[in-house]
């Protein structure tokens, strides 16, 4: 599945986590790092420093099982796939029932090898035999490799399984295997189903690597639709709109240039049953889509599909879920789903079909397309018209209805090299009136008595540079821009009319520099620095990822003026008790997985059990299913960003004040803006555009007040840039 990276086209396979994203958030790859092979074949990690925004590569060693993948491991969704029991158990039957008798199994994207074993077993293959049964695997994923192979012996099933660390397309019949495969059985899905090259795969197994009469698990795939009216998905996309009910004078997104501020015209992975209470769904269920695993799938496909609109509204987006067929007579299904969905479909009697309700877990979600501008307005019984298409990698939406052509589509064509594509919740935030007019509050306390200031934006935040050009007009600004860089400028140049600036006050230093310099400003001291701090590519990572503005502001230390103004000039780690039933159960220690022991993998995904400890994971917490605060917030430490980067450490003696099992701890940061303390910037669990950092507990503690209490510790390593955090 997620460690395949089956897209043919890729010689360097970039891999991230939960929301992350490379092209959308892959849920079982690896938090950013890249995987490379070099002519040796050596395998190499590029590991980013979360607090320089420095990159190394570490070799990865093939012979030594014990040189660490568990930081990269821990931060994958295996193991939340794993404890996907109604998956496990559907693959399971499935696979019993098709592979019933001795024959070769090819299966791609083998992870720790679990559909390996069950095909293994339910041939029965014996290694002594002299039948033709037999198991291939294939996974591309270096590291999981190594664990496969270890959960291989401890089954017993390392001689009856050969292990190949190849994509599939690698593989070659005659040379790496004897024969065409008979059966394939592959687990390459994510969210959108496509997404992790699930056409590619199935076209070079069909071509090369399978007999003509080849079966498969799963069978076939359908995706369904519905749509929807909801506030919040709007507020993801269109900041144009959005922008103009806010009244501060800052046009990131002006007239004519509606799409230099976007987000990618792609579908986004979601926990869509959280905003349940806030969707007007607007039509039933209807089918897009079907992909059959049995044969030979097109890179493109087009449909179009017609909807009869149950209620009045506006279509905001369509979201998508897919069900998954594993069997050729149709009784084994599983679906993402969401809860509001009763049934699969009318053509499926789920009285007769093996179908388990499905426990809430990320490594599938549903998924959320935005419809365009302010959306499309519906008339309940009105015929809908859209148009669905399918390349080998995505799903695509277009309705076919005036009002949604002439809203955007007439960009001026001047922004098409100046655009930025940002996160659905980065778009959000821009067009939120509470957060601009903090920031614009922060600012002008922060210019309060400088004449023709100095500038400089350390971070990635357009709005910073934007809003602090339009303010002070005898202002110099400098952007460094570390992610956006040449955009950013081209960004800058592209608005600068619409927001009363010129660019002879507005500099974008090159983003190669390792640090400014006193050539860079003409001689001139550093009177304002700041940052929001928000950093591009970074998205979706643990929230102190924005420590980097701290070792931004210790490499210009020696360039501050006196009265220099740090914004913001300080960060708080902040801690609240959390229920989290569902998240725990999704991250807990794994045992016997339908008759395979895989306790061996518990240290190195990062398990919760007595034996292994959960490191600190990103989550939107209002994401993860059931929640409940058990404590007040508690402050654990102070990072001080008037004084240059130092390591630091911090407790808090947590006192919980509700009734409950407490399955671990949010963390995030708040961001002291200002000097007096009063405009503060909370990253917290009662704010949906950040993802907070979670710590589960090894096991769940029943709490209520005055019954027990735990202290959080906290670590800030500032020459690594790592935060450890632990309880006792």
């Amino acid at each position: 599945m997620r460690s395949h990276l089956q897209t043919l086209t890729r010689s360097v396979s970039v891999v991230r986590t939960h929301t992350g994203s490379s092209r959308r958030p892959s849920p079982k790859t690896i938090n950013n790092h890249r995987m490379s092979t070099n002519s040796t074949g050596l395998m190499f990690q590029l590991k980013v420093n979360p607090i320089t925004g420095n990159s190394e590569w570490v070799v990865i060693d093939e012979q030594v099982d014990d040189v660490s993948p568990k930081p990269m491991l821990a931060t994958t969704s295996y193991l939340d796939m794993l404890n996907d029991s109604v998956r496990n158990r559907a693959y399971c039957k499935a696979i019993d029932k098709t592979v019933s008798k001795q024959c070769h199994v090819l299966d791609i994207g083998s992870g720790t090898g679990l559909l390996s074993m069950m095909a293994a077993r339910a041939m029965s293959v014996d290694s002594s035999s002299s039948s033709k049964g037999m198991v291939t695997a294939c996974e591309s994923y270096l590291p999981m490799v190594k664990l496969m192979k270890k959960v291989l012996r401890a089954n017993n099933m390392n001689s009856k399984i050969r292990v190949f660390n190849k994509r599939s397309d690698e593989l070659e019949v005659g040379v790496d295997v004897a024969s065409h495969a008979d059966v394939l059985v592959s687990e390459i899905l994510d969210s959108e189903l496509l997404g992790e090259g699930l056409i590619p795969s199935l076209q070079h197994a069909h071509d090369k690597l399978l007999v003509e009469n080849y079966r498969t698990v799963p069978y076939k795939a359908t995706i369904y639709g519905q749509l929807v009216e909801s506030t919040y998905l709007w507020e993801l996309h269109d900041l144009y709109n959005h922008e103009a009910n806010v009244a501060d004078g800052i046009h990131l997104v002006p007239k004519g240039k509606e799409r230099i501020l976007r987000v990618k015209p792609q579908q986004f992975a979601m926990h869509c049953d959280a905003l349940s209470e806030e969707l007007l769904l607007l039509s039933e269920p209807f089918k897009i889509f079907e992909i059959d695993f049995w044969k030979r799938p097109d890179s493109h496909g087009e449909t179009q599909v017609h909807i009869k609109a149950t209620n009045d509204g506006t279509v905001h987006a369509v979201i998508s879920w897919w069900v998954l067929q594993l069997d050729e007579e149709g009784k084994i299904f599983y679906s993402t789903s969401p809860k509001w969905i009763n049934s699969l479909s009318s053509n499926i009697d789920l009285s007769s079909s093996d179908y388990g309700t499905r426990d809430w877990c990320d490594h599938w979600k549903q998924c959320v397309w935005f419809t365009k501008g302010k959306g499309l307005p519906v008339c309940k019984d009105e015929d809908i018209c859209m148009d669905a298409t399918h390349t080998d990698i995505s799903i695509s939406y277009e309705f076919n209805a005036q009002s949604q052509r002439s809203e955007v589509d007439h960009n001026d064509l001047s922004t098409q090299d100046s655009h930025i594509t940002l996160s659905p919740e980065r778009i959000a935030i821009y067009g939120d009136n509470h957060w601009r007019v903090s920031m614009l509050k922060a600012i002008n306390y922060a210019l309060k008595g400088k004449e023709s200031p100095l500038c400089v934006i350390t971070d990635d935040s357009v709005f910073l540079s934007v809003a602090v050009a339009h303010v002070s007009k005898s202002s110099h600004v400098i952007a460094m821009f570390p992610g956006l860089g040449d955009k950013g400028s081209q960004y800058l140049q592209a608005v600068a009319d619409e927001n009363g600036y010129s660019m002879d006050r507005v500099q974008v230093i090159n983003t190669r520099k390792q640090q400014l310099t006193m050539n860079d400003t003409h001689q001139n001291k550093v009177d304002l620095l700041i940052a929001e701090p928000f950093y591009f590519g970074a998205e979706g990572m643990l929230p102190w990822q924005g420590l980097q503005f701290w070792s931004k502001r210790t490499m210009l230390d020696s360039m501050l003026a006196e009265d220099v103004s740090i914004m913001p000039c300080k960060g708080i780690l902040k801690a609240c008790a959390m229920s989290l039933p569902d998240l725990w159960r999704s991250r807990r220690a794994l045992e016997n997985i339908e008759g395979f022991d895989h306790t061996m993998v518990n240290t190195t995904l990062g398990a919760c059990g007595p034996s292994s400890e959960s490191p600190c994971l990103p989550f939107f917490i209002w994401q993860c299913g059931e929640i409940q605060k058990l404590s007040d917030t508690y402050t654990i430490m102070e990072f001080d960003f008037l004084k240059p980067l130092s390591s630091c450490q911090g407790k808090a003696k947590i006192e919980f004040t509700e009734e409950g099992l407490c399955h671990g701890f949010a963390l995030w940061i708040d961001w002291i803006m200002d000097s007096t303390n009063e405009i503060v910037m909370s990253t917290g669990p009662d704010q949906r555009y950040w993802k907070q950092g979670v710590k589960l507990l090894a096991e769940p503690l029943k709490v209520g007040p005055g019954r027990c209490s735990t202290v959080i510790e906290a670590h800030f390593d500032s020459s690594s840039g790592e935060l450890s955090v632990n309880n006792r």
